[in-house]
């Protein structure tokens, strides 16, 4: 028999130590490199500072993760944007909640 509940959530699939630097090398040759570049040390240096206070590498990791997604989805991202598909009536869910008050 198992101590640990069944439902226990899964924790999420850290990153390896190398990873930041990886995540650099495909930024810098990146189209974006030079928002992408400073964007991602930002984050990184917010998480690194955060990571340090409270002791938990749980920013880090999502840090790694979100841009690692960044990477994944640009090149969707870029055929959606380049099919010149007009979004420009998209409905704003923000503003039908504020008529509804």
């Amino acid at each position: 028999m198992s101590a640990q509940p069944d439902h226990a959530p899964v924790p999420p699939h850290a990153p390896a130590p190398g990873a930041p630097a990886e995540l650099l090398a495909p930024l810098r040759t990146d189209r974006r490199a030079d928002q992408w570049v400073p964007a991602f040390e930002r984050e990184w240096a917010a998480a690194l500072d955060e990571s340090r206070r409270t002791f938990s590498l749980a920013g880090l990791y999502e840090v790694v993760q979100d841009w690692q997604g960044r990477l994944i989805h640009a090149p969707a991202v870029d055929a959606f944007v380049a099919s010149g598909y007009d979004d420009s009536e998209f409905i704003d869910m923000a503003e039908l909640r504020g008529r509804r008050r």
